[in-house]
């Protein structure tokens, strides 16, 4: 059967929890366990059979690195992706709806529709197959799986119908428990969605016609798929949900990243083993799962692991350890530096024997259902201690501490500083 995927990867204005990193690369292109973010989304979407064509949605002006990155990844992955620019910030509805033609070409029976910015097993093949034995040919799909009941209340809550899986009620982000059932961003589609987004569209317009307001054109166009459909579609018997056991994550703050980089190095120990470090007489020290692009120099002493990712061109001094990180291309630590809960930005230097630690913002690990909370940068007029972020070209003398602060780019530090943001 022929499908096709979408990829929702947002703009500029959005990935705002995401700076200083976001300045440097969109978002989607940030590399979570040595690959884009959105390369994951890509490699589980060609995997399925009768894949045609992976569409990337957003608004992002067309971009250099966004153009480099789709060549090289239509040639390693041997399937056709383009990217389809909206003209404006349209909503998870209103882009699929915008370039509906797009994705009906080529007869594409049914289509996937995948955040960008989740970090996913993608049981996409499941999705398909628990919709052939569930409902109709016509019938939608969204991916689902367990929060508990106080961090459900921070994502779209779904009640199902225990025996069929037919959702029954749909509510995004409630103000008090419904379920602790939650949508992870990840749906599948036929063209019948296209007229249930289109039946919004005219009541939108409607709506505008009798408001009379100034703008008007653009704000019928802005449709959110979770309020605006699945609200509409639940109890109907179109809309189901498919419950995963596998891991899932929301990347919205850069200390998800790390998170996120966590459960992808994980799965890699089954997917990738390729990508993984292992322990080599006169190599560093691996310890876990650790990711080092060939191009990194790293000395012998060096200790690195659990959860590290070492980006591009990276060099590492002796005796330098580094853990529960990830060190963006051409960045370099000293010898004896200790890099702890943090992300080092590209091309930034980091002297010897200095010391840069954050702290890890990861769901309780005793509550198998606990979510990453999306933390608020502030608390109570204090910066929230979270992991430490050197944006690119980050300069850090010797023998310093850098503790849970946020450094933006370009900046030469002369002395130790915690829970700052450096501007």
């Amino acid at each position: 059967m022929p499908l096709k995927a979408v990829i929702l990867i947002g703009g500029p204005q959005k990935g705002t929890r995401f700076r200083p990193l976001s300045f440097e690369v969109p978002k989607p292109l940030f590399p979570v366990a040595g690959v884009p973010m959105v390369q994951h989304h890509i490699e589980a979407c060609a995997k399925v059979p009768g894949m045609k064509e992976i569409l990337l949605m957003g608004f992002y002006q067309p971009h250099e690195a966004l153009s480099r990155f789709l060549v090289s990844a239509q040639q390693e992955f041997k399937i056709p992706i383009r990217y389809l620019q909206e003209y404006a910030a349209l909503g998870t509805g209103g882009g699929i709806y915008h370039f509906r033609d797009q994705i009906l070409s080529g007869g594409a029976e049914a289509f996937f529709v995948l955040n960008a910015d989740v970090c996913s097993e993608f049981p996409l093949q499941e999705m398909l197959e628990f919709r052939q034995q569930h409902g109709d040919a016509h019938s939608f799909v969204i991916l689902g799986t367990t929060a508990n009941r106080t961090q459900a209340l921070n994502y779209g809550c779904i009640v199902a119908n225990a025996d069929t899986q037919e959702v029954q009620h749909y509510v995004e982000k409630p103000s008090t428990f419904v379920s602790e059932i939650i949508n992870c961003g990840i749906y599948l589609f036929t063209p019948a969605i296209f007229q249930h987004i289109g039946e919004v569209f005219q009541r939108n317009q409607q709506e505008l016609v009798l408001e009379e307001s100034s703008n008007g054109w653009q704000r019928a166009e802005v449709i959110r798929l979770e309020q605006d459909v699945f609200t509409a579609l639940a109890g109907r018997g179109k809309l189901y949900v498919y419950k995963t056991d596998g891991f899932w994550s929301q990347i919205k703050s850069a200390g998800s990243a790390i998170y996120a980089s966590r459960l992808y190095l994980n799965q890699y120990s089954k997917s990738h083993p390729e990508r993984l470090a292992q322990n080599k007489p006169g190599g560093p020290i691996i310890r876990g799962n650790v990711y080092i692009h060939p191009t990194a120099s790293i000395d012998s002493t060096a200790v690195l692991g659990p959860n590290v990712s070492i980006g591009e061109g990276v060099t590492v001094g002796a005796g330098v350890r580094v853990r529960e990180s990830i060190v963006l291309h051409g960045a370099s630590l000293h010898d004896h530096t200790c890099v702890l809960n943090t992300i080092v930005g590209w091309d930034s230097t980091i002297g010897r024997w200095a010391r840069v630690e954050g702290t890890p913002s990861d769901p309780n690990p005793n509550d198998p259902y606990a979510k990453i909370d999306s933390e608020t940068l502030f608390r109570d007029g204090r910066l929230t201690p979270s992991i430490t972020i050197l944006g690119c070209s980050v300069t850090i003398p010797a023998e310093v501490v850098i503790l849970n602060s946020i450094v933006l780019p370009h900046k030469e530090l002369s002395r130790s500083y915690k829970n700052q943001i450096i501007l």
